[in-house]
């Protein structure tokens, strides 16, 4: 499978990381070019009774502009958004993003499984979704919910992630599009986020 085969298609990209976050989208988000036109939703684990600096952190090394995600905001294309300290983030019909207080998934809040099934519902095949490392099995029901949706499935191989049990677990609910090294899957995004050509 090509990635550019999914050129034009894709309208968001969803993402979910835990241990060793930080440091895999230190390098992953930099590669994305101000060119790219899908949306990116993150969930990164944090600790929810400290405030998240991930936007002080990530915004003057990204291409694209980043914020924490607002409730009722409309999801606008080539913005990075993170999901804010101990809300879940969801995307509703519009599409929009929408905060919840529900119970923790996982032990997490805010948790990836939540984001990725909210957006395989509203996105389906136009939807891309990314595990990267990660000490526990969220995401893994997710990403399978993004596959039966239609979405593309990407997973950082675990034998390169700081943690591979996030990534190993998402292997383990069935088949996924491209498991690569975090430079790979920046180039997959890259060529399915940029511009059609048709």
């Amino acid at each position: 499978m090509r990635p550019e085969a999914f050129r034009g298609r894709i309208s968001a990209v969803v993402l979910g990381v835990s241990a060793g976050g930080v440091e895999a989208l230190s390098f992953l988000l930099p590669l994305l070019p101000r060119t790219f036109r899908p949306a990116l939703l993150i969930v990164l684990h944090i600790p929810p009774e400290r405030p998240s600096l991930l936007v002080d952190i990530f915004a003057p090394r990204c291409a694209l502009p980043v914020r924490e995600a607002q409730d009722k905001e409309p999801v606008k294309p080539g913005t990075v958004y993170f999901a804010p300290p101990d809300y879940h983030l969801m995307v509703d019909k519009g599409p929009t993003l929408s905060l919840s207080v529900d119970e923790p998934v996982h032990y997490s809040r805010p948790s990836i499984d939540v984001l990725f099934e909210s957006a395989a519902y509203i996105y389906g095949a136009r939807l891309a979704a990314v595990i990267l490392t990660g000490a526990n099995e969220d995401g893994a029901q997710g990403l399978a919910a993004v596959r039966a949706a239609g979405g593309v499935t990407l997973v950082q191989s675990p034998e390169t992630a700081h943690m591979p049990v996030m990534p190993a677990a998402a292997l383990a609910r069935g088949p996924v599009d491209f498991v690569l090294p975090l430079e790979q899957l920046a180039q997959v995004l890259n060529a399915m986020g940029a511009e059609s050509k048709a």
